[in-house]
């Protein structure tokens, strides 16, 4: 009795490990890389910026440059 009471055991035991195993594997999730893309690196700090536009020296009015870019959308 003993010897069957034990092998069922390990029967139901495996058959746990078993079912249990692959759920608790740790999934990895794969990220997409994102586009390169532009970044412009404004007055605001450095930022990517969206296909439709390009960064561009920017300027002050009296023509002397900022140092930092500005973003030119099409529209």
């Amino acid at each position: 009795m003993s010897l069957t009471r034990t092998f069922l055991c390990a029967v139901i035991a495996a058959a746990l490990v078993a079912a249990i195993g692959p759920a608790a594997a740790k999934k990895r999730h794969l990220h997409r890389a994102e586009p390169a893309g532009q970044i412009a690196c404004t007055v605001a700090g450095c930022h990517r910026i969206p296909p439709w536009c390009h960064p561009e020296m920017g300027y002050t009015p009296w023509g002397t440059p900022t140092g930092f870019d500005i973003a030119v959308c099409r529209r």
